[in-house]
């Protein structure tokens, strides 16, 4: 299954675009490698709003979306996941709104750090979150008018969620699936097994339509979670391929598998290819001679 990316977006910074029956999306004007054009916000209900994802810590956003209200009040403050692209402005947003804030869990890794590793991705990890009310996989948040199923979909991150409106074919998926790019997984943040798996929850589920984190919306979307699915599939036979003609570290497999790919991506790419390093020896199919790490050697298991 082909994947094809779409990256035909106007944020539309300041303005909130209404993209389904009683949903709007502000974005962020915070662009980068990995927000693209910015963080997207949503407002869900016509007369009491859960703001889904209030973005960095940015007065200028959160003056957007109590201006977007239009009269309306904010009654839930929705939390994805706690990267800083997120989830700060949540704190900005209550203290002008007293709304409570909902999320799954604190920032965490996905496994206990090996000895002596950091968090690469420390810096744009939200530390700082206060939750009010936590939720679980398969937890309603109701409101008046509407109501948001929780799916947990860990993998980008240990907490992300993605969110069901009930009632509709839409699903907001955050960062685990967006229409103009993959996802980063990065150990120790996140985990490709638990992406992987989160993929084929969403997969069997009923919802055609995604809403993500950034850039516009995921249609088709089963068919494109099946195109996710095969890319890293296809990436994870790259790794495979690579050592079984002689890479043995990251870097080295990197700038064969990425050669097409701009090189200030490369150090993402390389923690991609880490997180499927790390499943392969979960699964026995690699070894690792030392504590596993971004600069171990790896090689292949020989089958008896």
């Amino acid at each position: 299954m082909a994947l094809t990316f779409n990256r035909n977006f106007d944020p539309a910074y300041g303005t909130a675009v209404t993209v389904a029956d009683g949903v709007q999306r502000l974005c962020c004007p915070n662009p980068g490698p990995f927000t693209w054009h910015g963080t997207n916000t949503y407002l869900i209900g016509e007369r009491d709003v859960a703001v889904l994802d209030p973005g960095p810590n940015s007065p200028q956003h959160i003056d957007a979306i109590l201006s977007a209200l239009n009269g309306r009040t904010v009654s839930h403050i929705v939390i994805s996941h706690t990267h800083s692209d997120h989830s700060p402005g949540a704190a900005l947003l209550q203290a002008k709104t007293g709304a409570p804030i909902i999320a799954e869990g604190p920032h965490r890794a996905a496994r206990p750090l090996q000895p002596g590793e950091t968090n690469m991705l420390d810096a744009a990890c939200d530390y700082d979150l206060e939750i009010d009310h936590r939720v679980a996989h398969g937890d309603s948040i109701d409101g008046t008018g509407w109501s948001l199923e929780v799916i947990a979909t860990p993998g980008h991150t240990a907490n992300h969620l993605a969110f069901a409106l009930q009632g509709s074919d839409i699903l907001f998926s955050a960062d685990h699936v967006m229409a103009w790019s993959t996802s980063i997984v990065a150990p120790p943040d996140g985990s490709m097994k638990d992406f992987m798996t989160s993929l084929d929850t969403l997969l069997k589920r009923q919802e055609t339509r995604y809403l993500p984190g950034h850039g516009g919306p995921v249609e088709d979307a089963h068919q494109f979670v099946e195109g996710l699915i095969a890319h890293r599939k296809n990436r994870e036979k790259s790794v495979l391929d690579r050592l079984a003609l002689g890479s043995s570290t990251i870097q080295d497999m990197v700038a064969i598998i990425y050669r097409d790919v701009d090189k200030s991506l490369h150090g993402a790419a390389a923690l991609s290819l880490y997180a499927h390093i790390e499943d392969l020896l979960a699964r026995g199919l690699v070894h690792c001679a030392g504590i596993p790490s971004i600069t171990q050697e790896y090689s292949l298991v020989q089958a008896c």
